[in-house]
């Protein structure tokens, strides 16, 4: 699922390329993909981009008289950008709903200079659209988390604390914390030297720091990579499993740090990886007090974590 860096990435590459232009056309080929119907779809259409913004791990498109379109690309969805002139760059996408699951075409935004598809591998169908009127439709979709670059470590020491859950939850509910997910909390989690099951609440004054710099360093660093990565062109390679991370999906290889195998937890539709050396003391976390423990404190597909609002914190 894109996160914070991979949607700061896109975002950069949609400036350059839709501020100032105006949608000519658009196309929805899913039933499934545009969650709205009042404004209707094609409100937005002949309308100028005058802004965007990240939304949690959510991409939003700001269009004259403050219409907003709202993309969340789940864990398949991508984006991807055709110039004006090139093959395929006002040409309509072709929406084959097939059963290969490659490519398959949801929706197609044409301006003046190019068109920008969005995709999605699989059949569940889980990215979603949103037409929403100003600030206050933004936050109807907006989960509440903190904002990790806003705010200082007392604030991230109040927000962690506020619920006793273990720090893979924590790290990646979207009423607490903003734009991290599966991947980057694992990251974040072997930075700081901490177990994904610690209970935010057990957690003394170094360990929270410790995590508080983790998670601005590591989000920092890959915000630079994947910038790096793109080198002014259109993001394409986005995706959760990267040679260069640390423990993310790197099961039974070696540790970077100390050379110790690398180990998961599987749970629900979800996958945590950590080094036992260095985040839990040597102690591989398989066994089924903790297989109960996460499953208490763990949403059971990603729809339901993504699907939180901001609310009471349980």
């Amino acid at each position: 699922m894109p996160e914070l860096p991979d949607i700061v990435v896109y975002l950069k590459a949609l400036e350059q390329r839709l501020e100032g232009e105006t949608l000519q056309r658009v196309q929805i080929a899913s039933p499934f993909l545009l969650r709205t119907a009042v404004p209707p779809i094609t409100s937005v259409k002949g309308k100028k981009v005058v802004e965007l913004r990240r939304l949690g791990k959510r991409i939003c498109v700001g269009f004259a008289d403050n219409l907003w379109l709202v993309l969340h690309l789940m864990i398949a969805g991508r984006l991807h950008w055709h110039e004006a002139g090139s093959a395929s760059g006002h040409k309509a996408v072709p929406f084959k709903l097939s059963k290969s699951p490659k490519n398959r075409g949801l929706a197609a935004f044409q301006f003046g200079n190019g068109t920008l598809s969005l995709t999605e591998a699989g059949t569940q169908r889980r990215a979603s659209l949103h037409l929403v009127e100003g600030d206050a439709g933004l936050a109807r979709l907006d989960p509440g988390g903190l904002e990790i670059f806003a705010t200082d470590l007392e604030g991230f020491k109040t927000v962690l604390q506020s619920a006793n859950h273990t720090l893979k939850r924590a790290l990646t509910d979207p009423r607490l914390f903003s734009g991290i997910g599966n991947a980057y909390s694992d990251e974040i989690l072997f930075a700081a030297r901490l177990s994904p099951v610690a209970l935010t609440q057990k957690l003394d004054a170094e360990q929270i720091e410790r995590l508080f710099d983790a998670a601005r360093t590591t989000l920092t660093k890959w915000v630079d990579v994947l910038r790096q990565e793109a080198a002014g062109g259109f993001p394409e390679k986005v995706t959760a499993f990267r040679q260069e991370m640390a423990v993310h999906g790197r099961y039974q290889q070696p540790c970077p740090r100390c050379g110790a195998k690398i180990q998961r937890i599987r749970y629900a539709s979800n996958e945590t990886d950590y080094c036992p050396s260095c985040q839990t003391a040597g102690k591989l976390l398989a066994d089924r007090s903790l297989s109960r423990l996460l499953k208490k404190d763990w949403p059971k597909t990603p729809e339901e974590l993504e699907g939180l609002t901001a609310g009471p914190k349980k």
